[in-house]
Parts: C-alpha cells; structure tokens; sequence
C-alpha cells in the first residue's frame, strides 16, 4: 500500500523513508558505472581475457542504461514512477548477484546489461518521485540531495572500489549491492508514494523505442571507439547511421503528441537551456576527473593512495555545498546561483591548469576544493530548474532527460580526454582541464541567460 500523496508533498516521517530509498538505489546506481574500472586488471586475469575486451565490463552497462532511459521514464508516466523504480531496484538486486557468480567475460557482459536496465529504471523516475514526495516550497532541498547522490558517487567510485578491493575480491564490488537493494527494496514497497496524475493518454510506440535505442547505443558506441583508437570507417559509419536514426526519430517525435523524446519540454525555453548547463557541465567534470589521475601519477609521481585521496576534496566541497544550493534556491534565482556555481567551477579548472611544475599537495587540494564548490552550488539549482519547468504529468520525461543529458555530458568528455592526449601527448592532461574550463564558462554564460526567463513550474 503506497502513501497517500498531496500536492503538498509527503509528511516528514514518511518523507525521510522515501528519500533514504531515492539515496541509496541512485548511489548503487551511479558507483557502479564507475567502481568497475578499477577493477578491470584483476577481473581480466581471473576471467581469462584481455584488457580490450575487458572494456565491455564498463561500456555494457552504461550503453544499457543510456538506450532505456527514455523508454523507462516514459512508462513512469504512464504506469507510475513508484512502480518502475520497484521493478527496477528488484532487478538491479538480482542482476548484482548474477555479476558476482558470473565464471566467464560473457555470462558478466549479459549481467552487466541486466544491470544497466535495473540502472536506469532507477535513474529514470528518481527525480520525478522527488517531486511528489516534497512539498513544492522545499523542492530545492530534496534536489540537492539527489545532486549530492549523484556527484559524490560518480567522483567517489574509485576510491570506494579501491576500498573494497583492498579487503576482498572483485565480486563484493557486486555483491556489496545485494544487502544494501534489500533494505531500500523494503523502503521503497513502504514509503514510496505514486505518482496520482498519470498520463494515461499516453501510448507506448515501440519504433520510437528501438530509434532511441539505436540513436543512444550509435552515439556512445562512436565515442567510446573513438577514444579507444578503432578504425575510422568503422566510427564514420556509426556516426552517419547516428544521423540517419537521428532525423527520422526526431521526425517521429515532433509529430507525436507525447513524445517519447521529449522534444515538447525542449520547446521550454529555460528546459533546453538548462539541459544545455547540464551536458556542459558534466562534460567538463568527467574530462578533469579522467585526465587528472593521469597527471597525479605519471607527471607527478604520486602512488594510487595518493592519488584517491588528492582527488577527494572535490566531491567533499560537493557534499558541503550542495544542500546550501538546495535552500538557497528558494530566495535566489537558479540561472545565477548556476551562473555564480559555475564560474567558480571553471576558475578551479583553470587554476588546475596553471599549476606549478611542483605544486604542494595543497597547491592541488585547495584548487580540487574550488571546482568540487562550484559543482555543488551549480548541479542542484539547475536540477531543480529541470523537473520543475516541466509539466507535472511529464515529470518521468524530464527526469529522463537529466539523467539522459548527465551520460551523454560524461561519456563526451571521457572521449574528449583520449582526443586531448592523442593530440597533445604528455601535455593532455593540461589541454584538457583547458577545455574542461571552458566547456564550464560556457554552461556559466547559458545558466546566467535563464535570468530574463521564468522559472515557475509548469502547471498544465
């Protein structure tokens, strides 16, 4: 039996249960896009193959959930985002223990893209259960707590899989999720409320489906061949098959009248400017949080240890600012408080760049706090801007596109990073924070334009 639900939001009790299940199905979700690569070595070696195809452990998960995104979200909609996020933490539980027994490269290949669908049908509705479970006044706050979620662990992953790692085998980076799914499991069948208001005019079109599919799957798998040095007719065609599938799905979508792209919500002007924010600044994110280790140990000399913990005050800035931007989204408009966010993002990156032949470890610390600050005070306005600008009704859509624009922002800069050093050699790590900056200086001048726009939610 779900909660009773207004349009005022859960009551605190019940509120604090729904949120805890939110947090913990979206950090297993996110780590493990990213606690795997640390892993790779080892798990090759025992399972018998080579780094190469070792790859696929990493890219099968995230290609699954970067083509179910939509759809899932899009059923959210219809069939409630209580229901999907259930399903979804039932079979990301299921699939983390098929990942631990797996004995071969391919039976954990086939469990990884379980996993993914288990993934993604978490990241698609979360943001939209946070809308129905807080009250539209406190909405910034429990945005902020998804942002902090999401930033804390995508950053997190490698120091907590070198944690695991150093007291047990590969398989608890799996396992590790099966007592922590049950217990939000429990919390999501008792606090979770659904969603009153859904969209049951809406149809499921399979061909809009497979064409999202198809689009998602091309544009990651060109990205990752790119920055992995496959054959350049192999990517052309990819990227030319991209932009097929892309024209005629796009055509299908505009001339639905609820499509499973939501192309409608893009029509909102401070939606697809705060989309825009968004790729942009996880783009950037992910070409400094690549690069950098490489310059940590290969220019810099520091060992792993080192390295994690050069690396941590980033996502702990996160975690400090992050609830601040929640509060203070309701006194400040989010275009400047992402403006302010991200400027102070891209001095830091900047200022990582121009560091000194041998800097201190607090030459390095105070400038990973700086974007680790400005991050935090950037991702949860813009989040909130996001969900809020849309429509109640298409609150599943929106989640989906944010967490849609977050992966696609990711997998664009972790491509970006292998470009840099392809080009640049031993300086790749320098032109990439370059880029990283300025990827955030624009995202800063987009978040400062949402000022002459409203940002109200949407009541239709």
């Amino acid at each position: 039996m779900s909660p009773t639900v207004s349009q005022d939001g859960l009551p605190v009790p019940q509120r604090y249960g729904a949120i805890i299940t939110i947090a913990l199905g979206i950090m297993m979700a996110v780590l493990d896009g990213a606690i795997a690569n640390v892993a790779l070595p080892t798990i090759a070696r025992e399972l018998n193959a080579s780094p190469a195809e070792s790859i696929w452990i990493v890219n099968a998960y995230q290609i699954a959930i970067v083509i179910s995104l939509l759809s899932l979200s899009f059923l959210g909609d219809m069939l409630g985002y209580r229901r999907v996020y259930q399903v979804g933490l039932a079979l990301f539980i299921a699939t983390s223990l098929f990942c631990a027994l797996s004995s071969s490269l391919n039976m954990l290949t086939v469990a990884r893209i379980l996993q993914g669908f288990g993934g993604a049908a978490l990241m698609s509705v979360n943001t939209a259960l946070i809308r129905i479970i807080y009250p539209q006044r406190y909405l910034g706050r429990g945005m902020a707590i998804n942002s902090l979620i999401v930033a804390v662990s995508s950053a997190a992953g490698p120091t907590v899989a070198a944690a695991i790692l150093s007291i047990a085998s590969w398989k608890w980076l799996f396992l590790i999720n099966v007592p922590l799914g049950i217990v939000a499991l429990w919390l999501a069948l008792r606090f979770l409320p659904d969603n009153t208001q859904k969209a049951k005019q809406q149809k499921f079109d399979i061909p809009s489906a497979i064409m999202n599919a198809l689009f998602f799957g091309l544009l990651i798998s060109a990205l990752s061949g790119f920055s992995q040095g496959q054959d350049h007719w192999l990517i052309l065609a990819e990227v030319v098959a991209l932009v097929l599938v892309g024209v005629v799905f796009v055509r299908r979508q505009l001339a639905m009248p609820v499509p499973l792209l939501p192309v409608d919500l893009l029509r909102i002007p401070i939606f697809s400017l705060s989309m825009c924010t968004s790729i942009c600044s996880f783009c950037a994110q992910m070409l400094a949080m690549v690069s950098l280790p490489f310059f940590l140990q290969n220019v810099l000399g520091r060992d792993e240890v080192a390295t994690g913990l050069l690396l941590t005050p980033w996502p702990l800035a996160t975690m400090v600012l992050a609830p601040i931007a929640g509060r203070l989204i309701e006194k400040v408009h989010a275009g400047l408080l992402g403006g302010l966010g991200l400027a102070m993002f891209a001095a830091g990156l900047f200022l990582l760049a121009l560091l000194p032949t041998q800097p201190t470890d607090i030459d390095i610390i105070w400038r990973m706090m700086l974007c680790g600050a400005g991050f935090g005070l950037f991702q949860s306005p813009n989040n909130h801007t996001i969900i809020s600008s849309a429509p109640r009704h298409r609150s599943g859509g929106a989640s989906g596109m944010l967490g849609t624009a977050r992966l696609v922002g990711q997998s664009s800069g972790a491509a970006l990073v292998a470009l840099m050093f392809n080009l640049f050699n031993d300086s790749g790590t320098h032109a990439s924070l370059v880029l990283a900056g300025s990827f955030a200086t624009v995202a800063a001048v987009v978040s400062m334009s949402r000022m002459t726009q409203s940002s109200e939610t949407v009541k239709s």
